[in-house]
């Protein structure tokens, strides 16, 4: 790698840098180019991805976590591949390929991979490994609207279009974090996927508190952005709710498991 100063061939250099992350003071075996002359640093994508990799895994060392060659280690002594593992947990595959890799879980799938480690089953494919909340899907409406910059949560509504961006929010969150948003159980319903006995759940919903919610992650914010982005309008996600496999292949009426969150298809 040459210097971008133009003082000619950087050097490798291998050193412990401290550092603050996630509010953890941590410390990381770092090897990047150095310019002997100015000092300045570079790495290359490999690099820079071992270094992220090597922070993950020293703030998980630090907060009591799994590192990613923890679970690797545990699911291999159980002679158990990564599918077997996301089946064990009942989450997606993806979600252990991420963890595995350096992505940091939450403190509740820590403790689900210890279980599942340890050979037993965690998980429901109903509920998306998380306990139901009204007050959950109150602040993820609520999140949707100030993203959306519109109402979508409205008196009197029958969640026809307001579903599917839960729906939606709480699958993805599924697939790639390992638990639901809410906890909220699905239905294949003649007009897409919805909330299942939704009728009894709207009032419920609309008077929520929820400040009583517990908060939603920097992933979970993340990935309602992308929902929101993706389908701005309410027509967007209603039109691509019905063409979702993990929609149409399910009896009218049935419930649409976690399990297939693998399978979204529109995003």
């Amino acid at each position: 790698m040459i210097c971008p100063n133009g003082h000619g061939k950087m050097k490798i250099s291998r050193t412990v840098e401290k550092m603050r992350f996630r509010g953890v003071d941590i410390k990381v075996a770092v090897e990047q180019y150095s310019c002997p002359t100015c000092g300045i640093k570079a790495g290359t994508i490999e690099q820079t991805s071992a270094i992220q990799k090597a922070i993950s895994n020293a703030y998980r060392k630090s907060t009591h976590l799994l590192t990613g060659e923890d679970i690797i280690e545990g699911r291999k002594k159980l002679n158990l591949t990564q599918a077997d593992l996301a089946k064990r947990m009942n989450v997606g595959i993806a979600s252990i390929k991420r963890w595995e890799s350096g992505m940091i879980q939450s403190k509740s799938m820590d403790q689900a991979l210890r279980v599942a480690l340890k050979g037993q089953s965690w998980g429901d494919a109903c509920t998306g490994n998380r306990e139901f909340s009204i007050p959950r899907i109150k602040l993820v409406l609520k999140q949707f609207e100030s993203v959306l910059e519109r109402t979508i949560l409205k008196k009197n509504d029958k969640m026809l279009l307001t579903a599917k961006y839960l729906w939606y929010a709480d699958m993805i969150a599924h697939r790639e974090l390992g638990e639901s948003m809410t906890g909220s159980t699905y239905a294949a319903l003649p007009f897409g996927p919805q909330l299942n006995n939704y009728r009894d759940l709207i009032d419920d919903i609309v008077k929520a508190d929820e400040s009583k919610a517990k908060p939603l992650s920097p992933e979970e914010k993340k990935v309602i952005n992308r929902i929101a982005m993706k389908f701005h309008k309410e027509q967007m996600i209603y039109d691509a709710a019905h063409r979702e496999p993990i929609w149409e292949k399910q009896p009218k009426g049935a419930i649409i498991p976690y399990s297939d969150s693998c399978e979204l298809a529109e995003i």
